[in-house]
């Protein structure tokens, strides 16, 4: 069993505070993940026999080992999943991810938006409330929301809308500007002024989704997508062709180890209009994701996410590589002639080779593992 030292990512929407508190050290500047796993981007780190080595080279060494044979045999010589710490205090990007033939097919292509041969469904679960915006509205609703702030420039989203095209919407909107139109400047401003008028939630969040972005149309997504809430504890399974932006708030976040990311707006990365509108599904919705016996089971083989109670301790049975994290109070894990007590924002890596694992004491334990 290895303690990790795990990479912090500070895109600048991550929070000052949540993992800098949590870890019990001072934050120089925005906090926004916290990498558990082996992905080669910001794999994390563990010490064996003297030297410091990373969590990917200790995989590849003794792949078999590392994630048994059952993983290994499914996966190749990789870790199947990604654990992150995921802080948001400003909206993300809107975006999308791949299925695995896209994903395949993309990397194959060398097309830049694929870094990753491999999909990426994940799961969030909150530690603190945590809000988001995940799959569309139905289009008649969408319509009338957007036609209730009487922006005559958005009229052609509103037809696409009633005609149920919500990805011809959204064209109309990251194509912006549309030959003798107003300027992306000029149409945010005009559905800021109309929405500060409508005092709901929803359009409270495109002022201030224009207030970050204000050369964006994107700040219309809150009329066009449904918004999640998620109380600690409570959490939720995006799949491929889900559009989605989280708003804000402190969770853990499991997915498939890639970073394959489609990004459609709320962003200064580079937004690729056609493959974005290719991969995402109009359909997709994400899926509410309830524990069973403390379990986060999604519908993917990569992974499932435990969380452990305090006194609810858990014997977890050899074979699978684990990784456990703490994110409060003191949590013991054992595994065959090893014990370590980790603290918050502490974490261990259990290899498949080390037999079963004992999670418990008074704390607050996260564990994630391969779902076979």
């Amino acid at each position: 069993m290895d303690l990790l030292t795990n990479v912090i990512k500070d895109y600048p929407w991550g929070s000052r505070t949540a993992i800098a508190e949590l870890t019990g050290r001072p934050a120089s500047g925005p906090e926004a993940e916290m990498w558990l796993g082996a992905h080669p981007a910001a794999s994390s780190r563990l010490t064996r026999d003297g030297a410091e080595t990373t969590l990917a080279d200790a995989v590849a060494a003794d792949p078999v080992g590392t994630l048994g044979e059952a993983v290994a045999g499914r996966f190749g010589e990789r870790l199947p999943y990604l654990m992150k710490l995921i802080a948001v205090d400003a909206p993300l990007s809107l975006q999308v991810h791949p299925d695995a033939a896209q994903a395949a097919d993309g990397h194959a292509r060398g097309d830049a938006n694929y870094t990753d041969p491999w999909h990426k469904p994940e799961l969030v679960c909150a530690l603190t409330p945590f809000t988001g915006l995940a799959g569309f509205r139905p289009p008649e609703q969408a319509a009338m929301l957007v036609e209730r702030l009487h922006v005559n420039a958005l009229r052609p989203v509103v037809e696409a809308l009633r005609d149920g095209d919500v990805l011809g919407a959204l064209r109309v909107l990251l194509e912006w500007p549309h030959s003798g139109g107003t300027s992306r400047r000029e149409l945010v401003e005009s559905m800021v002024w109309a929405a500060s008028a409508c005092h709901t939630p929803d359009y409270a969040l495109v002022v201030r989704l224009a207030r970050r972005y204000p050369e964006d149309p994107a700040v219309l997504a809150p009329l066009l997508m449904r918004r999640h809430t998620l109380a600690p504890g409570e959490a939720l399974f995006l799949g491929a062709g889900v559009l989605h932006c989280y708003l804000d708030g402190f969770a853990v976040e499991i997915m498939a180890c890639s970073d394959n990311v489609l990004r459609a707006g709320l962003t200064g990365k580079h937004v690729d209009v056609e493959e974005l509108l290719r991969i995402t599904d109009a359909a997709a919705q994400p899926l509410t994701v309830e524990p069973v016996g403390g379990a986060y089971v999604p519908p993917v083989p990569e992974f499932l996410l435990r969380r452990i109670a305090p006194g609810a301790g858990e014997t977890l049975p050899g074979g699978l590589p684990r990784i456990v994290l703490c994110t409060e109070g003191v949590v013991n894990v054992d595994t065959a002639g090893s014990e370590v007590k980790l603290r918050p924002g502490e974490s261990v890596f259990a290899a498949a080779s080390e037999g079963s694992v004992e999670i418990g004491g008074d704390g607050v334990a996260f564990c994630a593992e391969p779902h076979l």
